[in-house]
């Protein structure tokens, strides 16, 4: 597919009054996705969880007005296998609120549980008339091998985390760029906004190994924040080949001796990359779910563990912010030890493309 979709978190100036806040999950169609991922029964738990999950919002200020004056480093976040652009909400934001863009892809190699694109209408339609066009998490066919799966993904992530980088760079820079959402924000505010000397990214899982990709494949990526990455789909010729450094932030459950080898062997590489596992934490505790689950639903689908999910945050969001403010430059506005007052953080949501086959 041409274009991008990703969902830009940013510093916003506060606005009196009530202000909008966005869905969690924007469209019913995701919530199929989630069922279908999870092997659930669509007819009974698509349902339940539209009814557990449909009314949730997201915290932040949709289209609000960017702080003006400025000049802030940007993350490109990427997403994990059978997620998509709004899970790491908490993350995202939590990054915001200390300086950074951040541009939370949703990716469209079929890993994501659900993700869409707009197609024209056939020719009976009326004239420029779109049509959104649904793509659903893909599973491994008989006899398939996953490693050639996956690592043809990963690639193909690599490169929408590089367009969206392209895109954002033409933003700052004054261009136009069509937008088929056609919102309310006025993105000539973005104009010179965004310090591309300044560019990190971050991921989850998949979207974590998709971080260390990208560092080889573009070095406008200065840094990378691996988040429980799931190092499975990366080729073995391809470590030796990361150069740039490397923080890896391993929750206690998920890892196995195999991967925490593979990522002792990329930094011996790249000194200065780190790793560390936060105890008492499972591999879903870097997505929302992890705020939004009841006890109960929780033990089921292990999205908490025994450490306080607002606590995991808060470790995972000072730790990435120090090796952020370390290897982005010392003009980098966001010191974990230097709380800015950008408190408040706006939210927008980018479709910037015609998407074709």
């Amino acid at each position: 597919f041409q274009g991008s979709f990703f969902r830009l978190y940013y510093p916003c100036k506060p606005e009196e009054g009530v202000e909008e806040q966005p869905l969690w999950i924007p469209k019913s169609e995701y919530v199929v996705g989630l069922a279908d991922y999870m092997s659930l029964n669509k007819r009974w738990c698509v349902p339940l969880l539209n009814l557990v999950f449909g009314s949730f919002r997201v915290p932040v200020s949709w289209n609000a007005p960017l702080i003006p004056g400025r000049r802030f480093p940007l993350i490109i976040f990427s997403h994990g296998l059978g997620a998509f652009r709004t899970l790491y909400s908490a993350v995202c934001l939590a990054m915001a609120s200390h300086g950074f863009l951040v541009a939370a892809v949703e990716h469209r190699d079929q890993s994501a549980c659900a993700t869409y694109h707009y197609q024209k209408g056939p020719p009976e339609s009326p004239h420029g008339t779109l049509h959104e066009e649904w793509v659903y998490y893909r599973r491994l066919e008989q006899g398939e091998k996953e490693f050639k799966l996956r690592n043809c993904q990963v690639h193909q992530r690599v490169e929408e985390c590089v367009r969206a980088l392209d895109l954002l760079s033409d933003i700052n820079s004054g261009k136009s760029i069509p937008d088929t959402l056609q919102c309310r924000f006025d993105m000539a505010s973005l104009k010179d906004c965004m310090d591309l000397q300044q560019v990190g990214v971050m991921g989850h899982s998949f979207g974590g190994a998709t971080s260390l990709v990208a560092l080889v494949k573009d070095t406008r990526f200065r840094c990378a924040v691996a988040l429980d990455a799931w190092m499975f789909p990366i080729e073995n010729e391809l470590y030796p080949q990361v150069r740039r450094p490397v923080f890896f932030i391993n929750t206690e459950s998920f890892q196995t001796t195999d991967s925490v080898g593979k990522m002792s062997r990329l930094l011996a590489a790249c000194s200065p990359s780190r790793i560390i596992t936060v105890l008492g934490t499972v591999h879903k505790n870097h997505t929302d779910f992890a705020f939004l689950t009841g006890a109960l639903l929780s033990r089921f689908i292990e999205t908490r563990g025994r450490l306080e999910a607002e606590k995991a945050l808060e470790i995972t969001t000072r730790a990435a912010l120090a090796f952020l403010h370390r290897h982005l430059g010392k003009d980098c506005d966001c010191d974990p030890d230097h709380l800015c007052e950008m408190v408040s953080t706006g939210c927008l949501c980018f479709k910037l493309y015609l998407s074709v086959r």
